[in-house]
């Protein structure tokens, strides 16, 4: 009922729109309540009384109502879809509008997979019941309730027959919603599945065809692909078994109903129009009321991907009850005894870290994987909060500055570069740096060292790179990223392996580049190759979430202690 109330709310804001639809869905459905009403006459006064001009005017009738009847369906059905899309586009809008604005220990949570299918199928899901299956409930509803007047006003006595569908179709609504919204709401779940084994399946195409994992991930997919087929054959053995039991109820009532209406009492009570359109309007109530019965499979499945919906509308959105704000900061960084652990694991990932980072300086953080060199740069622009200890840029606590007054003056060059499928230069110049001029593009790719492959590309900085830059190298990929870092010119300069992906002669030209920008930033370099940060003005070494060395490369190398095995093991030496 509250997956209901939060539709309607909607649905609410189309008010107008979805009056007409309701009109033009009822008139329909009068008309043909009407057209049934007409039997009676038709029979008694045209072919029994003789009365042709009767039968003329009939005629006439018949035609006005079938026009009536055909604007009424026009208006009902596209008002109803137009309402339908409305809300659909809007639901769509705010998920998307909410993707953007989560913390990032939601996506530790989720696979991409789950949450396109959420955008896409399940949003779908909400559409068609908010638009076919809302058209088709009112309409059949309507038809019954027209159909029952009809009957009622025809011969009541005869009509309480059909009254005794009433509480068969009821019992039949209750039971089977219950089963249909279980079981859409496994489905939704598998189609996430679905999606999530076909992203990795499309994005690891290469790792998979030299390890000759086609086999296995075709297993994958076949195993999440065979549950949702269960499923889904589940669900129509459950709309079958009760359409056909309204099939049934309803014939039962047509038998009593010719066992009544047969009766030497009653055929001399009845005519045979009054008998005709009864009888044609009980079997018209039967399609209707068998179509409500799928009509609930549809709305259930709607209602089970509404709710999921609004499960992800309902997370919190990244918090931010900063309100500090400075043009431009210093860049001087402290922490002091941070600790964190992820939300799904007790296990620490920081540990009483503390450390400073004078504005303008360079500190690297080196140690094994998971020693939390990531994670602890990733508190710095508030990716993570809930951290024990305090962190302070220029002297204020992280958490007193607006969020996005703070992350303006940090650029970030990641492991993973994210590009977009959009030009070379709209790559560079993107989000708040848009309003950038040419030639400072052109001057972040120059000092990045890209404007060398870029110039060779068929229209230079106005070239399409593809989907995360797909028609691009590795190399190349990450020279944007570091382009567009520099075009940031911001104060704070967080780079986590962002020469990984270079080879050797790249990553040369690349130091040169950062040498001369880093002069006159606060920097932070996570790097397993130790060669990247020998020129760091100081070393953090961090082993299992902790600081077990600080200083320069030359002292930290004579201290024979992690950071030179560490260096020792990186070349070779040991």
């Amino acid at each position: 009922m509250v997956v209901y109330k939060r539709l309607w709310g909607y649905t609410r804001r189309y008010l107008a729109m979805f009056l007409v639809g309701i009109i033009g869905v009822s008139i329909d459905a009068s008309m043909q309540a009407v057209f049934i009403k007409g039997m009676q006459p038709l029979i008694d006064r045209v072919f029994v009384g003789k009365d042709s001009e009767f039968g003329l005017l009939l005629a006439g009738a018949i035609l006005v109502i079938s026009i009536i009847r055909m604007a009424g369906n026009f208006a009902g059905v596209y008002g109803m879809e137009w309402v339908g899309r409305k809300v659909i586009a809007d639901l769509r809008q705010e998920l998307f509008d909410k993707y953007v604005s989560l913390p990032a220990t939601f996506y530790d949570a989720f696979s991409s997979g789950q949450l396109i299918s959420k955008l896409a199928y399940n949003s779908e899901q909400v559409a068609s019941a908010a638009t076919h299956s809302v058209v088709t409930a009112i309409r059949d509803v309507m038809i019954v309730v027209f159909l029952l007047g009809v009957m009622l006003t025809t011969n009541a006595r005869l009509t309480l027959v059909m009254l005794l569908l009433v509480p068969i179709i009821g019992l039949l609504v209750t039971v089977i919603s219950r089963r249909f919204r279980k079981i859409s709401h496994r489905i939704q779940d598998m189609m996430g599945n679905v999606s999530h084994v076909t992203e990795e399946a499309v994005t690891g195409q290469q790792v998979i065809k030299v390890f000759q994992g086609q086999e296995s991930e075709k297993a994958r997919f076949r195993e999440v692909n065979e549950k949702t087929l269960r499923l889904h054959m589940r669900m129509r053995a459950t709309h079958l078994a009760s359409s056909s039991l309204v099939q049934l109820a309803a014939g039962l009532a047509l038998v009593l109903l010719m066992l009544i209406a047969t009766r030497p009492n009653m055929l001399s009570s009845i005519s045979a129009g009054t008998f005709t359109a009864i009888f044609t309007a009980m079997i018209a109530s039967i399609p209707p009321l068998k179509r409500l019965t799928g009509v609930q499979a549809q709305v259930q499945k709607g209602i089970a991907a509404a709710d999921s919906i609004f499960q992800v509308l309902d997370v919190d959105s990244e918090q931010d009850s900063g309100t500090f704000a400075v043009d431009r900061v210093r860049g001087d960084i402290e922490f002091k005894n941070v600790s964190f652990h992820y939300d799904s694991s007790e296990k620490p990932i920081l540990n009483d870290v503390s450390f400073a980072v004078p504005a303008g300086s360079v500190t690297a953080l080196v140690g094994h994987s998971g020693s939390g060199k990531t994670t602890l740069a990733g508190l710095l622009p508030r990716f993570y909060t809930g951290y024990g200890g305090h962190i302070t840029l220029d002297g204020h606590e992280l958490a007193d500055y607006a969020l996005d007054n703070l992350r303006s003056h940090i650029a970030l060059v990641g492991q993973q570069v994210v590009l977009f499928n959009d030009t070379v230069a709209g790559n560079i110049a993107y989000g708040a740096l848009a309003g950038k001029s040419r030639d400072e593009i052109a001057k972040a790719a120059t000092d990045a060292h890209a404007m060398g492959f870029i110039e060779q590309l068929p229209d230079g900085l106005d070239s399409l790179i593809g989907e995360n830059g797909t028609l691009l190298s590795g190399g190349q990929r990450q020279r944007l990223a570091i382009a567009r870092a520099l075009l940031k010119d911001a104060p704070v300069l967080i780079l986590d392996e962002a020469t990984s992906a270079l080879d050797t002669e790249s990553e040369r030209m690349i130091q040169e580049a950062l040498s001369e920008v880093i002069k006159h930033r606060t920097t932070l370099v996570i790097a397993h190759r130790l060669s990247t940060i020998e020129s760091a003005d100081q070393v953090i070494v961090l082993d299992q979430g902790r600081v077990v060395e600080c200083g320069t490369h030359e002292a930290l190398l004579a201290n024979e202690g992690t950071y030179a095995r560490l260096y020792r093991t990186q070349f070779g030496d040991e």
